[in-house]
């Protein structure tokens, strides 16, 4: 992301910090676009992948949205920084660099750069998270943004009101997600995805963070789909298998919380 890339690995980051503006202006070229072809303030979902990188199945619920009269961004975090999916899988994945903190001012990045646009409503926006994505909604929802916080000169300029929705589509929130737990500093609606063999946590640890979560004033509806770790991504990979079954209950759901927001 030019000059304000992570040098080194892990907590040894050294931050040339970006300002809410350039970091969107690194992430916009790598942004795929998808809504209803007019100009339109309309509602808009930002979704935001997985360690692995971007993955055939976001597309999918971006379709889902764009039928519900929604405009969807899916925020591709690596492009910008020219990461491979190989590297990812090696570092990301591993937990030896860019954890959910780190990422978290991509997504205030994005979500103040998508609510500028003159065909969004700023008012209603839902985050959207899988997975590495979901671990990176909930350490921004917890953080307080002053200025300097997650690596943007200006974070605490951000201003605009709290998200009218979080998706969190089986969230990282294994022992390595230290601040799970941490109280949320916006209340919203949340629809939170639970696998039932995910081999990252247990459904009743899942459940601790979703009561974490409605203890500081946010509504949390839960649903333990039936299958392992991103069960929605077409492929098998380790102890993560594709279930096409729950996958369409999940796009469904993902549809019908999208239609209670608007």
């Amino acid at each position: 992301m030019r000059k304000s890339l992570f040098i080194g690995v892990r907590s040894a980051y050294v931050i040339l910090m970006d300002t809410l503006a350039s970091r969107w202006a690194a992430l916009e070229p790598h942004v795929i676009v998808v809504g209803p072809d007019d100009d339109l303030p309309r509602p808009a979902v930002l979704l935001f992948h997985g360690c692995g990188g971007l993955r055939s199945h976001l597309p999918r619920y971006a379709e889902v949205a764009k039928a519900a009269g929604w405009r969807a961004f899916i925020v591709d975090s690596y492009g910008p920084r020219g990461w491979t999916r190989l590297r990812t899988l090696l570092t990301v994945c591993t937990n030896v660099m860019f954890n959910g903190l780190d990422r978290a001012g991509d997504l205030l990045a994005a979500w103040h750069g998508v609510a500028a646009r003159p065909d969004v409503d700023a008012c209603k926006i839902v985050l959207g998270g899988w997975s590495h994505g979901g671990w990176s909604i909930m350490e921004l929802m917890a953080s307080e943004l002053e200025d300097g916080t997650l690596g943007l000169k200006d974070a605490g300029q951000h201003r605009l009101p709290a998200p009218a929705g979080v998706w969190l589509a089986y969230a990282y929130v294994g022992f390595l997600a230290r601040n799970r737990m941490k109280p949320w500093r916006m209340k919203t609606d949340v629809y939170a995805v639970t696998c039932s063999r995910d081999h990252l946590t247990t459904v009743r640890n899942a459940e601790r963070v979703n009561d974490a979560i409605r203890a500081n004033g946010s509504t949390v509806e839960s649903w333990i789909g039936e299958g392992t770790h991103a069960f929605d991504e077409p492929t098998s990979n380790g102890p993560m298998k594709h279930n096409p079954e729950s996958t369409l209950e999940m796009l469904a759901r993902f549809e019908g919380f999208l239609n209670r927001i608007a």
